[in-house]
């Protein structure tokens, strides 16, 4: 996967992000602790998701940069 690759995937998965971040606002209106449990969980996830994917681009270009 190329660093552009990682990054495209980083910011479709920063997109989920936020989109997953406005369902939790407007859950809290509704007082339903099971569902912001669960949409905790998957933020939680999303964003190990994203720094893996940094992690990644970074790598490819450290290593793009020495070849």
């Amino acid at each position: 996967m190329s660093t552009e690759d990682s990054l495209a995937r980083a910011e479709e998965l920063l997109a989920r992000l936020e989109a997953t971040r406005a369902e939790l606002e407007r859950l809290s209106e509704s007082e339903d602790a099971d569902r912001a449990l669960d949409i905790l969980t998957e933020l939680a996830e999303l964003s190990r998701q994203v720094e893996e994917e940094l992690q990644r681009a970074k790598r490819d270009a450290a290593a793009d940069a020495q070849a």
